[in-house]
């Protein structure tokens, strides 16, 4: 539906405050929201900004963009073992903004309000006289005391990966080049696959209380497998050791590395695939897994800590040379 574009505090009243369901947002007529105490549980905050032509592409559906602007957030909180609480979300409008285009982007929001079971506590909306960008600040609650930070991982641990790896970067490199298709001897089903894995990313909050009881070490792969695993690694201060044959590929990846031997390299250090990286020690191995697959998350052995620091990436044996390893924002 098309319309006259209203002022920030029609803007407000007609778009955001439907979504602000929580009784902290107070309906998003005041200038702060509340948080209540948990007893028990540790408030975890985490902040994301997106921009158009940086992090999506400006003729990206509006509900997609919204989604993915929550999801990567939402990534954060499942790295760190916490429920959603509640999000904040900051909208910087260039110029040509249309009620249509905003329409939409409430709408992506309420849709995964609804899957995530979260809440609009409040934000901002501003003028921008350059591209689109959105910022959101996700609260979330977990267990006091069991929030695995990046720096708890030692050597001999197992290192963990969900889902599958590098779909986003193919996809991205898929959306730049369709005749890559062809190349990568892609169906039409592998080609959506990948596509839809670099636009709408998919936070692993079911798997939340597992990470809570068993990892030592996590965070969220958005910088590349090897990229982040070296993050998580330096912060530790121990090695990693990836076994490229064991990490998992979803059946696109696996069409694409096989057509073309680059691909490998893009799949393990490109960005965007907001899975979850777990230092787990050895003798919860086994109980991790039957936990993760009772949540419905597929978890997958893809390597150890080791002393020493650095990342090496090894497959059938040998080592591999992937370059920097790592996708950069900068």
């Amino acid at each position: 539906m098309t319309g006259r574009r209203p002022g920030e505090e029609g803007l407000i009243a007609r778009f955001f405050r439907p979504l602000a369901t929580s009784p902290g947002a107070a309906l998003l007529l005041d200038d702060v929201a509340t948080v209540p105490h948990v007893e028990g549980r540790e408030l975890v905050v985490t902040t994301d900004a997106i921009v158009a032509g940086v992090h999506f592409f400006p003729d990206d559906p509006a509900d997609a963009i919204a989604r993915k602007a929550l999801r990567v957030n939402l990534s954060d909180l499942a790295a760190k073992g916490a429920r959603p609480a509640g999000y904040l979300v900051t909208l910087a409008l260039p110029r040509d903004w249309t009620v249509d285009w905003l329409e939409g982007f409430v709408e992506g929001l309420a849709a995964d309000q609804e899957e995530f079971g979260v809440s609009l506590l409040g934000g901002d909306t501003v003028r921008t006289p350059g591209p689109l960008w959105i910022s959101v600040t996700a609260l979330g609650y977990a267990p006091e005391g069991h929030v695995p930070r990046r720096n708890g991982a030692a050597p001999g641990q197992r290192l963990y990966v969900t889902g599958t790896i590098g779909d986003a970067a193919l996809g991205l490199l898929l959306r730049q080049d369709e005749s890559l298709a062809l190349t990568w001897d892609l169906r039409r089903a592998d080609k959506e696959w990948l596509l839809d894995r670099y636009l709408l990313p998919e936070p692993r909050l079911s798997l939340a209380g597992v990470v809570s009881a068993y990892a030592t070490a996590s965070m969220d792969i958005s910088d590349g497998l090897v990229g982040d695993a070296g993050k998580l690694a330096s912060a530790s201060r121990v090695g990693a050791l990836i076994d490229a044959s064991r990490t998992p590929l979803s059946r696109a990846a696996s069409r694409a590395v096989a057509a073309d031997r680059e691909a490998l390299a893009v799949a393990l250090t490109g960005g965007d695939d907001y899975e979850l990286l777990l230092a787990i020690d050895p003798d919860d191995a086994d109980a991790f897994e039957s936990d993760a697959a009772a949540a419905g998350v597929p978890v997958t052995d893809i390597g150890a800590l080791v002393e020493g620091g650095g990342v090496s990436v090894e497959a059938n044996g040998r080592p591999l040379d992937l370059g920097a390893g790592s996708f950069a924002h900068f």
